[in-house]
């Protein structure tokens, strides 16, 4: 099965000036952890997690900060064409729960580990990529 069967097609975005208030306002209207973020040709450069915000923004005392101030810039994504397996084994060695969709540039979906955990074939690849992905990590103490 590909990605572009399993992903989320309307995905909101946001640009890099926009405050991260209203970004974490669309997370919490969206029930999300992350926002995608495009120039204004809808071409991804970015995204901003809820962690992106917490740790280099609000722990910082920049609450003013905009999406380019906080985003992760390098960008792991995946392609519509890609295999579902080949997704999630990139979740988990990048570690992560979510991955843009991006076609020639341009943002066109997102899929996450749960998309992946609906569809019965995936249930293994979702549980092998989410136990990778939820290594514990050793606080600095």
């Amino acid at each position: 099965m590909k990605v572009r069967d399993l992903m989320t097609k309307e995905v909101s975005f946001a640009n890099p000036n926009t405050p991260i208030s209203q970004i974490a306002t669309q997370m919490k209207n969206l029930d999300v952890g992350s926002i995608p973020v495009c120039d204004s040709n809808q071409r991804a450069v970015g995204i901003v997690t809820d962690r992106d915000i917490v740790l280099r923004s609000v722990s910082n005392g920049n609450i003013n900060a905009s999406a380019q101030d906080v985003m992760s810039g390098q960008l792991i994504y995946a392609t519509p064409d890609m295999h579902a397996h080949e997704a999630a084994n990139i979740m988990a060695q990048n570690q992560i729960r979510r991955l843009p969709v991006v076609e020639n540039g341009k943002l066109v979906g997102m899929l996450s580990i749960g998309d992946l955990a609906t569809v019965n074939i995936y249930v293994n690849e979702a549980g092998d990529a989410l136990s990778d992905i939820s290594q514990p990590s050793k606080p600095k103490m």
